[in-house]
């Protein structure tokens, strides 16, 4: 197994989630960390959690959505720790809002950070990582970038997007230094449903609260179950990293049976949709109409 002790760790999205995990995990194994987050409270939080660690840490607000913002980070990780050797590009949103009703401004918010965050990061990064002896470009997309889902469309292809992207990345990068990995993670409990937009469904309305509630019962694995995955997954130079029970299983019913998978998310949407408007219609105030 490959020890981390001592390598310099950019992490985005370091404020919650995986990215906090992912953070608490690589101190303890005595890496420096360079961590970013759009949120200064939660990235504040992360810092404090692992400030005992005897590790260099480099923290700074960063919207990765911005390509100006994550070159001048990287300008400070090779300032401050002298240069990265591994980028894990965390940062993710969400967005549920049914395909034909869909401005083309939330798709664009959401690709901003899920899509070419990624690209922003790989690219500001890339220089610093040609540098060294090993280094490991490691991409969040999700299960969602191996199976489709009802109004999901913006997110699924963003994270498709990043599978492709990740993929073809590897091939060019086959015989460098640097391991290329694509983590697809299934239900994982983290913030990303309740820090999201949400706006329509299939059944039209959609409440927030509820939603982000379903989805917390559905998330069988912790993110810190989620964060020793990944990095085992490193480890062992695993190319593609799939984590929780339903990515595994989803993922071999996609290749191997994909008409049965179609069925199957069809009728997982007819369930959501019959919980979602019982919900509804228990609300005091009646179902509210959609965005």
């Amino acid at each position: 197994m490959t020890s981390f002790a001592g390598k310099n760790v950019v992490i985005t999205g370091a404020g919650s989630g995986i990215g906090r995990a992912l953070a608490l995990r690589f101190s303890s194994e005595g890496a420096n960390l360079a961590l970013c987050d759009i949120s200064s409270d939660g990235l504040a939080e992360t810092v404090q959690l692992i400030k005992s660690a005897n590790v260099k840490i480099v923290s700074e607000r960063v919207d990765v959505s911005s390509q100006v913002e994550m070159e001048r980070f990287a300008r400070l990780v090779e300032t401050r720790l002298g240069g990265a050797d591994i980028i894990i590009n965390n940062a993710g949103v969400s967005l549920s809002q049914m395909a034909e009703e869909m401005p083309k401004s939330n798709m664009e918010w959401l690709f901003g950070i899920n899509f070419w965050g990624v690209i922003h990061g790989c690219n500001a990064f890339m220089p610093q990582l040609r540098t060294r002896t090993k280094a490991h470009i490691v991409n969040v997309s999700s299960l969602f970038g191996l199976i489709p889902m009802a109004s999901q469309s913006a997110y699924v292809a963003s994270k498709f997007a990043v599978r492709g992207y990740t993929e073809s990345l590897r091939l060019e990068l086959a015989h460098t230094p640097i391991k290329v990995s694509c983590v697809h993670p299934g239900g994982i409990d983290t913030g990303i449903v309740s820090n999201g937009r949400h706006i329509s469904a299939s059944h039209g309305h959609v409440d927030p609260s509820a939603l982000a509630k379903d989805f917390k019962s559905m998330a069988r694995t912790s993110p810190d179950q989620a964060a020793a995955k990944i990095i085992a997954g490193m480890a062992s130079g695993n190319p593609r990293i799939l984590i929780g029970p339903d990515a595994i299983v989803l993922d071999l019913l996609q290749r191997f049976a994909p008409r049965g998978i179609q069925r199957l998310l069809i009728a997982f949407q007819r369930i959501v949709d019959r919980r979602a408007l019982a919900v509804h219609k228990a609300m005091p105030e009646g179902p509210n109409k959609a965005a």
